[in-house]
């Protein structure tokens, strides 16, 4: 691909949104960082008072990128707009730069009033009102929040540069023990933005509250002097560093000789490219799946024609009041899950009376250690451990059993007041020869999945039975047809069936309906 400009790949990377793995494209290497925002970003002088972007430079090489902050204090996406501040950004935006949004603290703010008149309407759509705008005495048409970032997008989008939003920072208020994730949902419709739109999503709000929760109430009102709001330079930092952390997470990510020594030290987040969804509405019951490609495939867009079953049980109960989080990754086995922190990144997002759907065993077969993956697990449900020295990580680590890794996911979630559910893992596409059986795997992972949730009193979805019957039942040539590859990955209706049966165990647990198959 040398015969390509850098201008012509970085629009091939915008159409085909990051869809190929960062070996397959050249690092990102844009002559500058934008940012747009409101007080939480912006610089300021005061001690005790400072917004994340001038904390964020520090972690770059001035002599080979520029880092611009048009943040400002008081502003939502509505006035930077109105304003003028977001044409004075978008006028220097060359092609191949990157240009970060964050706005949502301001946008619950009064629509029309005498003192700001900033508010957008709630959500993502295409409503709108028309005011005088008791402030300028001028008519104006307000839109929703989501019509204003989509405009900030698509003029970064027009200049051939790369949008990313993020969602907001964390503000200091506590509730049982828990810090406010976001306020309001500011953050799902960033998240649903960034799906829309097909750019990147940094989930700011949930890496810096569980890093707040982790150092405690008390050492958090130190970083936060002045209000429930604002940080001081320390706290400002906390989420600079974080940013930072999920920028290197991206496919293809920023090249390396763009960071600082500070910047360099920065331990990255690898998992930033396949945007993992939020909770959507903080005061209903979630419902959380943790697994493997199967339950979530890639970045949960279909690549490939492949698209796991936890993308469509919501399609499949007739209740709008609970919340579907979809938070497996490809790739993973029980051991790699919870050694990667994906499992305590959904369980801090979890709270008492949520349940979570847990599906593991397809890569637990694998090589223990090796330098690719290695994201093995010892067979069956002993108390065996095997210490190694990881040819991936470099680190030393005692691997255990499948059923051990199993354990912990349900130790954890009882003691946090979640209800865990084991799901045996669905099965392949491989038929016995000249017979019209799926073969099944008695005597491994789903047998193993079912005697850790005998063993430990947690409900059981034999997905592994109940999805191969119903293949059996269809038989080979409309199976095939459910699949988008060989054997293991199911395509879109191949995933609606396997959620349909899920929905259908799933429903008298959380106390709705299941919306019966046509």
């Amino acid at each position: 691909m040398k015969f390509i400009t850098r201008n012509a790949l970085f629009l091939l990377i915008l159409l085909f949104a990051h869809k190929a793995s960062a070996e397959s494209f050249d690092p990102l290497t844009p002559s500058t960082i934008f940012i747009a925002g409101d007080s939480t970003a912006a610089s300021y002088t005061n001690s005790a008072q400072q917004g994340w972007a001038p904390m964020f430079q520090r972690y770059f090489n001035n002599d080979n990128i520029s880092i611009e902050n048009h943040a400002s204090g008081g502003k939502s996406s509505r006035t930077f707009i109105t304003e003028g501040l977001w044409q004075k950004l978008i006028a220097n935006v060359a092609a191949g730069d990157v240009v970060i949004i964050q706005f949502g603290h301001n946008d619950a703010s009064p629509i029309n009033d005498s003192r700001r008149a900033r508010g957008t309407l709630t959500g993502i759509g295409d409503n709108n009102i028309d005011i005088q705008n008791l402030i300028t005495n001028q008519q104006e048409r307000v839109y929703s929040f989501g019509h204003y970032i989509r405009k900030m997008v698509e003029d970064v989008k027009a200049k051939k540069a790369l949008p990313i939003l993020v969602s907001l920072t964390v503000r200091n208020i506590w509730k049982n023990h828990r810090i406010e994730r976001g306020s309001g949902q500011y953050g799902l419709w960033m998240y649903q933005l960034a799906k829309e739109l097909d750019i990147p999503y940094i989930d700011l709000s949930n890496s810096a509250a569980d890093e707040l929760e982790s150092l405690g109430k008390t050492s958090t009102n130190a970083l936060y002097p002045k209000d429930h709001t604002h940080f001081n330079s320390e706290g400002a930092d906390l989420h600079a560093r974080l940013i930072v952390a999920q920028l290197k997470g991206l496919r293809p990510s920023l090249a390396q000789s763009l960071y600082s020594e500070k910047g360099k030290a920065v331990k990255g987040y690898d998992w930033t490219f396949v945007k993992l969804p939020v909770v959507a509405n903080k005061e209903h019951r979630s419902v959380f799946f943790v697994g493997d490609s199967t339950v979530r495939n890639g970045r949960g867009d279909g690549a490939d024609q492949q698209w796991g079953w936890g993308d469509f049980v919501y399609e499949w109960l007739d209740d709008s009041g609970i919340n579907i989080v979809n938070r497996a990754v490809g790739g993973l086995s029980s051991r790699t899950y919870i050694t990667q922190g994906h499992w305590q990144r959904a369980l801090a997002m979890m709270k008492p009376g949520d349940i979570v759907l847990v599906q593991f065993g397809h890569n637990d077969s694998s090589q223990i250690n090796d330098a690719t993956r290695a994201r093995g697990t010892l067979p069956g449900i002993g108390h065996e451990r095997k210490a190694i020295e990881n040819m991936l990580t470099g680190q030393k680590e005692v691997v255990k059993s499948y059923g051990a890794y199993l354990r912990q996911i349900i130790g954890d979630a009882k003691a946090n007041g979640i209800l865990p559910i084991i799901c045996s893992p669905v099965p392949r596409k491989i038929w016995h020869e000249n017979t019209l059986f799926i073969a099944r795997d008695d005597e491994s992972y789903p047998l193993w999945a079912l005697q850790v949730a005998r063993q430990s009193n947690t409900p059981f979805f034999d997905l592994h039975n109940l999805v191969a019957e119903r293949y059996e039942a269809l038989g080979r040539e409309e199976v095939n047809a459910l699949f988008g590859d060989a054997r293991t990955h199911t395509n879109k209706n191949g995933a609606k069936l396997t959620a349909g049966i899920v929905a259908k165990q799933l429903a008298p647990i959380v106390g709705i309906s299941a919306i019966p198959e046509s």
